[in-house]
């Protein structure tokens, strides 16, 4: 059985000084084994942060599709690999609307990084005027067949993540109903992408996950941990949320 995965996106936050918070949420992952975490800094830090971390996974928050090339300021996922990164977060809504991603730009992403030796984490999530008028769950679905990489071995190296275009950032969260509604969908479309590997695929909800709601949201159906945001910037919001989903263990 997958344990439940918490996953931090730091998006464009923090310095060399970050790290320090960083070591503070690898020191209380010992607390938690029955939790996987992990932390996706910027580029500039994965380096760093694998040498100040040793319980804790450190990914890319994106990667280029290409291994290399005329590609100014990008980032391919065989250097995410040699920088110490053991995963890539790819498709993540604030890539899809303000870079004009496509599903099968995502799929590309996803393709790259799962040669370079990573596993992945594929984003998916519907905007708000697509869920007012119905379609969100048509729209995701979609979304995830389109996106997901294709192949037989691709399942034990991927996860999703689930996030309302609406929710990030904003402190608004579908309600626990919704979020399995949409949870189930994305499961039925994974079994159908991969035969019966397609139902050990962990999805994680993301969306302003903090640790007053983690313990709702995260025990709903289907739902395998958190891609979060936000919260993940300090120790203390971080592990607020692990503690939601598994309190620690004595030491």
């Amino acid at each position: 059985m997958n344990l439940p995965y918490i996953v931090g996106n730091w998006k464009m936050n923090g310095l060399r000084a970050t790290l320090a918070e960083a070591r503070a949420i690898d020191r209380a992952a010992a607390r938690y084994p029955k939790v996987e975490m992990a932390l996706a800094p910027p580029a500039t830090l994965i380096s760093r942060m694998r040498e100040v971390v040793q319980t804790i996974d450190v990914g890319g928050q994106d990667c280029h599709v290409a291994e290399n090339g005329a590609y100014t300021g990008d980032i391919s996922a065989a250097m995410l690999k040699d920088a110490g990164a053991e995963f890539a977060i790819v498709g993540h809504s604030e890539r899809r609307q303000s870079y004009g991603e496509s599903d099968e730009t995502v799929r590309a992403k996803a393709t790259s990084a799962l040669d370079a030796g990573l596993s992945v984490i594929v984003c998916v999530g519907e905007t708000e005027a697509q869920r007012d008028a119905g379609e969100a769950l048509n729209i995701v679905t979609a979304q995830v067949a389109a996106s997901v990489p294709q192949g037989d071995d691709i399942a034990p190296r991927l996860s999703l993540a689930y996030e309302p275009v609406w929710a990030i950032g904003t402190g608004r969260v579908p309600s626990v109903d919704d979020v399995e509604a949409m949870h189930r969908a994305i499961r039925e479309t994974l079994v159908a992408a991969y035969g019966k590997p397609g139902k050990d695929v962990r999805i994680l909800y993301g969306g302003s996950v903090k640790p007053d709601n983690a313990a709702e949201l995260l025990s709903a159906d289907e739902v395998g941990g958190a891609l979060v945001g936000g919260a993940s910037l300090t120790a203390e919001s971080f592990i607020g949320i692990v503690e939601a989903v598994s309190p620690a263990e004595a030491e």
